[in-house]
């Protein structure tokens, strides 16, 4: 049965729904998408099924440390994918920043931290609800796209700044930057991406899996900056960096 652009949309958006209890003010932090992966997804992702199981451990093992440090002027989103966590939202001060990044680093399985939080006044409802709206078409848009496996990429919005987590090859990952940058409302687009080549993806399908293999521990990237204003029309990407063997590269594309 074929889906019309607006049902691919849909069911783009409905696969964000997770992330629905972050738009009330009151819930001080919210768990990435992890834990709603099903048995489809199971089979077309990249990761292993034990990565999987492992970033759903991460999440809320993750949530519950930040919750015993939360204070009122913090709002946390964490989201793994493949071990790697990405840490978005905003907190009160510098302290609280490194807090919680330290906090996260040692939860069990995590290999590293982008930590991408902000400091000052967490987003409105109105930001949150502009930034589902903003992935769930990121999403339906590499739905779309007939030349890239959108499930390598995890989409996640922060106040219009689009990440991309996720395995995917140089190729990949610059086509699915530039869908991203061209949705209405994206200010900024930052790759927090597991970088492979076409040959461990080839040699990963002939042993049967679509995922590419689980890298050993890596240090932490470096995380892009992910304050940015509106830039109509947007200056060209900036080249991926060289590959980090068992890392993510991140890097900010205005």
């Amino acid at each position: 049965m074929t889906t019309t652009p607006f049902q691919r949309f849909a069911i783009a958006l409905a696969s964000g729904t997770v992330l629905v209890a972050g738009l009330s003010a009151c819930v001080p932090l919210v768990v990435g998408g992890a834990a709603a992966v099903g048995v489809g997804m199971v089979a077309t992702d990249r990761r292993s099924s034990g990565a999987q199981l492992d970033d759903q451990g991460i999440e809320l093992r993750a949530a519950a440390r930040v919750r015993e440090i939360a204070n009122d002027n913090m709002y946390v989103s964490v989201t793994s994918y493949n071990r790697q966590v990405l840490l978005t939202g905003a907190v009160g001060s510098e302290a609280d920043r490194r807090r919680v990044e330290d906090v996260v680093q040692r939860v069990d399985n995590v290999r590293s931290v982008v930590n991408e939080l902000t400091i000052g006044q967490p987003s409105t409802f109105q930001e949150r609800s502009n930034d589902l709206f903003i992935s769930g078409k990121v999403k339906a848009s590499l739905l779309d796209a007939k030349d890239i496996f959108a499930n390598s990429f995890k989409v996640v919005t922060e106040r219009g700044v689009v990440y991309l987590m996720g395995i995917a090859t140089r190729r990949e990952t610059d086509r699915a930057t530039e869908i991203t940058r061209g949705i209405s409302g994206v200010q900024k687009v930052v790759r927090v991406v597991e970088v492979v080549s076409e040959a461990e993806l080839a040699s990963q399908a002939q042993r049967g899996g679509t995922g590419a293999p689980a890298p050993a521990p890596a240090p932490s990237s470096a995380p892009g900056t992910s304050s940015s204003s509106s830039r109509v029309p947007l200056p060209p990407m900036e080249p991926l960096p060289p590959a980090q063997p068992g890392g993510a590269t991140a890097t900010p594309v205005r």
